[in-house]
């Protein structure tokens, strides 16, 4: 046994001494250096660098020119040296010649960012020698950053905002545009990878460090800006009756609307200006994006979302009045917020505003959503609230989504799936459950623990999406509403504001829960196998009868049961994960009851099942 086990076992109560997880190497090296603990907290010897950012950025929406400066006081705690600085461009995923993991129309492909000035610490970079990797940047240092330095870097910048091949950012339409990674950042250095060297190709996500932005944004008269962070300056660039809509909306429950199909007509929706700065301030988060629009409405409501301190957080919908199906996004939006404080995480929501914005992807940014229009009402409360939960996983968590996209795609599938039917009690979201049971255990089924950046199409989706969202479901059965919501919060406590990795969740919730659950980790997340269940038999007994349930795939899944009997009145039987726990490969579950049984039936929307022509018996 290697000494990151013994760690383990040393560390954790005997009850949760049992079972190992296989921990790789490199993730072992952390337990070594004291950066992560085996009990999930974070070491004695955690560190993480971050950030503060002062962007001055100006956008043409005519020509999509994005034009900008970024001072940066970028703070290295961690013990290295530091002898060159790597950063994102995450823009020349359009340049000529990038990699890419989707196809792109030829006139979306430019020549990607142009960095006009660099200096670091004073010292100017000679940038026509530097030679981009596309989405990656390396640039030696003269003088290395030692452990506990800050360096003040300061960059000069333009590209072009792409207008068609939408990938998370671009011109939405003429005169609306969404605007996200559009500023050189320095990449994460972690305990782990050290630098993030991934390059961004379009499919797998961002893995960004925390940071403090200071932002303004220039744009033309009457273009309202929406963006992550705190509008500081509405009374200088909103009109006056627009900026009292807003104070009033961030202290009311219902809906205000701020700004009109009527108001768009009078196009006074800005300080008369021609160009007007826009000043947003956000502190600790992971990334910052703006749109901007002249001629959509605006729809905001607030709410409590923490009743210990009152603290109210601002939803708002934003879309083009043409699209209908956005006219109650505002609402579904609301209800999300409010059952994520109160529900599902049941934690206050961390920031103060989300922005909905109607645009051409389906893509979360803190305080920002990026979200198409929908053909129908349940597609608009699935895809609201599955975004809205992202600020949960990965923002509030700093998940590497690059490396672990399981880690912050499956929690807001299981956030999509809970709060829908909050919002809608009809509505029985079954996203992903098919695909899951079709691929199970074929060769386009990986283990959920495999590099997101090792898969792509279905194993992506999979493992990102329905399988992980599966996983945290069957754990929250298993332990029920109390024990689960105190272990997530114990992972939630530990690791916000930080950059857990996989097993810092696994640690943090058996011990949260004070339970092994390791036995369940092994076997849905480093374990091939599929998922089928069947009746076995139904058996008349004195008390009624016994159901015989059989596990013939190795996945543990839920058993239940619905029962018809001969007078069609029905019953549903549950019974969690916890009957495979031991290894057992059937469980009766008995029926107690003097009617004659017609009909039972096995399964239920959120327990997938490769062969499920064996789940139905039909009494005599």
């Amino acid at each position: 046994m290697k000494f990151s086990a013994l760690l383990a076992a040393s560390l954790l109560p005997l009850s949760l001494a049992a079972q190992q997880l296989p921990v790789p190497r490199n993730l072992q090296a952390t337990y070594a250096k004291g950066t992560r603990s085996a009990t999930g907290q974070p070491g004695p010897n955690y560190w993480q660098n971050s950030a503060d950012y002062a962007i001055k950025v100006s956008f043409d929406p005519t020509t999509r020119l994005v034009k900008g400066t970024a001072d940066i006081a970028y703070h290295n705690q961690s013990p290295d040296s530091l002898r060159q600085l790597w950063f994102k461009l995450y823009p020349n995923l359009y340049k000529k010649g990038a990699p890419r993991a989707g196809g792109m129309s030829p006139e979306d492909v430019g020549e990607g960012m142009k960095l006009e000035k660099l200096t670091i610490n004073g010292q100017p970079v000679d940038v026509a020698k530097l030679k981009a990797d596309f989405t990656n940047l390396t640039v030696p240092l003269r003088r290395a950053i030692g452990a506990k330095q800050t360096a003040q870097i300061s960059v000069s910048y333009s590209y072009t905002l792409n207008k068609g091949s939408h990938m998370r950012t671009g011109e939405v339409e003429p005169g609306a545009d969404f605007v996200a990674y559009f500023f050189p950042r320095v990449a994460v250095y972690d305990d782990i990878d050290g630098w993030n060297r991934n390059p961004y190709l379009g499919s797998q996500e961002f893995y960004n460090d925390f940071a403090n932005f200071s932002a303004d944004i220039t744009v033309p008269r009457n273009f309202v800006v929406w963006a992550t962070g705190d509008l500081t300056n509405a009374d200088k660039v909103l009109g006056k009756k627009y900026a009292q809509r807003l104070r009033e909306a961030e202290t009311k429950d219902g809906v205000t609307p701020i700004i009109t199909a009527a108001d768009l007509k009078a196009k006074d929706l800005t300080a008369p200006a021609a160009q007007n700065t826009w000043h947003f301030e956000a502190k600790n988060v992971t990334d910052f994006a703006f749109a901007t629009t002249d001629h959509y409405v605006w729809q905001a409501s607030s709410l409590v979302v923490d009743p210990a301190t009152k603290r109210r957080t601002r939803v708002d919908a934003v879309y083009n009045p043409a699209h209908k199906d956005y006219e109650e996004v505002v609402h579904f939006a609301r209800q999300t917020v409010e059952a994520m404080s109160y529900t599902f995480p049941k934690w206050p929501f961390p920031y103060a505003h989300e922005t909905i914005f109607d645009g051409l992807d389906q893509m979360e940014y803190p305080m920002m959503v990026n979200d198409n229009p929908t053909s129908t009402r349940e597609d608009a409360i699935t895809l609201t609230d599955h975004e809205i939960f992202h600020t949960m996983f990965p923002f509030y968590m700093g998940i590497n989504e690059t490396k672990y996209g399981w880690m912050d795609e499956g929690w807001a599938t299981i956030g999509e799936w809970l709060i829908s039917g909050i919002i809608d009690p009809k509505l029985d979201d079954d996203y992903g459950i098919a695909p899951y049971a079709a691929a199970a255990d074929t060769e386009a089924d990986l283990p959920i623990v495999t590099l997101s950046t090792q898969q792509t199409g279905t194993p992506f989706f999979l493992n990102s999406y329905p399988k992980p969202g599966l996983g945290y479901l069957y754990v929250k059965d298993l332990l029920g509403d109390e024990l689960f919501t105190k272990a997530l919060h114990t992972y939630i406590r530990q690791w916000n504001g930080k950059h857990p990795m996989p097993y810092d969740f696994f640690n943090s919730m058996n011990a949260g829960s004070g339970r092994n659950l390791n036995w369940f980790w092994q076997r849905w997340f480093f374990d091939g196998g599929y998922p089928d269940l069947a009746i076995r038999q139904v058996q008349k007994t004195s008390a009624g009868y016994d159901v015989v349930v059989e596990a013939k795939g190795t996945k543990p899944v839920p058993v239940d049961l619905t029962v018809t009997y001969q007078d069609n009145s029905t019953e549903k039987l549950h019974r969690t994960i916890g009957v495979w726990e031991q290894g057992a490969k059937t469980v009766t579950v008995p029926v107690a009851t003097t009617k004659a049984v017609k009909h039972v039936k096995l399964g239920a929307t959120l327990v997938p099942d490769s062969y499920p022509k064996d789940n139905v018996w039909e009494g005599k």
